[in-house]
């Protein structure tokens, strides 16, 4: 990590990185309080609601404005998102009825949808060496990390001292803080790689990186690995609350240290990525997260079956941190290896499409089998055996070999692919 502090636009970059999320994790905690405030006993109908708009934002719209936002400088799209959030943040307050918190959530995701693949397409761009590459992307993942961790904490904290509109405000600091480094770095940003000009119409270009990644074996065996990734996340995330307290019985702190597990293994794994890295290809790290998310669901369905315990369960959401953490890390490095400065924007965002995408079939199935006892976990880890399936079938050693032989042409030559 210190020699990439060493990089000014890095430097400046991953501080606007984290502005961004601690601004989006308070925004989350103060949109639940505003949910719960405006709905009452309908809280839970709400907030479900808002996480699927907030997934159906990231599916449908990150290649739309990828593709609507082509012609522009990287740097004017980080400002722009982190002025679209600004923007939205400063009408919650006025916020009276369920529906308009429904068309906020939208917008506002719809602007993280475009700012979190425009960030990481950004890193290669910057950041030259492949060593240094891959602490790049490590740093980008502890961020995220370290966010899922500290911001509930934080917000929880600040609820002492000041009203939930007080988080709007905090919110909104941390956007415009990003947005002010990231107009810092503006200059070198526009140097490093420019937008290529659309020749397409807007649905062929909001397509293309959807379509280079269907067309190469590399991304199919990347999409596959979502799917795993998902199936092994799902039940983190929708299951801990069922275990903890129906199963066992325990209370929020209870919860809350549960979840901070997954956390912990994901952080522990990113800190480690670059050692990883000097031993193992991308996609050999990837198959084992997906090995040992697979791994980490068939001892679910076990420790179902055996009776629940908590210590249990503590390692492993732990593992589970560890699965998705190393798939999650080996994506972007995949892509940057496999294709061209003409196309990388595209499949960056398709990739982010792609992996949501993912949850919008994991999270369901979650939630239909939450209180099925080890049926849930059973199903999820089919799921995750067809993603894993999938990519290994994507990443036999022939195909991994040609794939990694060559780059992706320029977008003018894979705009229709094969």
């Amino acid at each position: 990590m210190a020699p990439l502090l060493h990089n000014r636009v890095f430097r400046r970059l991953y501080a606007a990185q984290l502005a961004s999320l601690l601004g989006s994790g308070l925004l989350t905690v103060a949109l639940a309080l505003l949910a719960a405030r405006l709905a009452g006993d309908d809280a839970g109908v709400v907030l479900g609601a808002a996480l699927t708009i907030k997934m159906l934002a990231y599916v449908g719209m990150a290649p739309v404005m990828r593709a609507a936002c082509e012609r522009l400088p990287r740097a004017t799209v980080l400002v722009g998102a982190d002025a679209v959030r600004l923007a939205m943040v400063a009408a919650l307050p006025l916020v009276t009825q369920v529906w308009q918190v429904y068309v906020l959530v939208f917008a506002l995701q719809t602007a993280a949808a475009t700012f979190t693949p425009t960030f990481t397409a950004a890193i290669p761009a910057i950041v030259g060496r492949r060593e240094e590459y891959t602490r790049a992307v490590a740093a980008s993942r502890v961020a995220y990390d370290l966010e899922a961790l500290v911001s509930p904490m934080l917000a929880a904290a600040l609820l002492f001292a000041v009203p939930t509109s007080g988080l709007f405000l905090i919110a909104a600091t941390g956007f415009a803080a990003s947005a002010a480094l990231v107009g810092s770095v503006r200059a070198a940003l526009r140097a490093s790689v420019p937008p290529a000009a659309p020749t397409l119409p807007l649905h062929r270009r909001a397509t293309a990186g959807l379509r280079i990644m269907v067309s190469h074996r590399v991304f199919r065996g990347l999409i596959a690995a979502n799917l795993c990734c998902a199936a092994a996340t799902a039940p983190v995330m929708v299951y801990s609350v069922v275990y903890v307290h129906t199963g066992l019985g325990m209370g929020a702190t209870a919860l809350a240290v549960l979840l901070a597990a997954g956390g912990i293994g994901s952080l522990c794994t990113a800190l480690l990525l670059p050692t990883i890295s000097r031993i193992a290809q991308p996609r050999a790290i990837a198959t084992a997260g997906a090995l040992t998310g697979c791994a980490a669901l068939l001892l679910t369905v076990v420790a179902q079956l055996a009776g629940l315990t908590y210590p249990a369960l503590l390692a492993l959401w732990f593992v589970t941190g560890i699965a998705t953490s190393l798939m999650n890390t080996s994506a972007p490095r995949l892509i940057a290896d496999h294709t061209a400065p003409g196309t990388a924007d595209d499949v960056f965002t398709a990739q982010f499409s792609a992996s949501h995408a993912a949850y919008l079939i994991a999270y369901p199935i979650a939630g239909a089998t939450a209180t099925q006892g080890a049926a849930g976990p059973a199903i999820l880890l089919g799921v995750a055996l067809i993603g894993l399936t999938g990519a290994a079938l994507a990443w036999r050693p022939a195909a991994g070999i040609r794939s990694a032989t060559r780059r992706l042409p320029t977008r003018a030559r894979v705009a229709t692919p094969t």
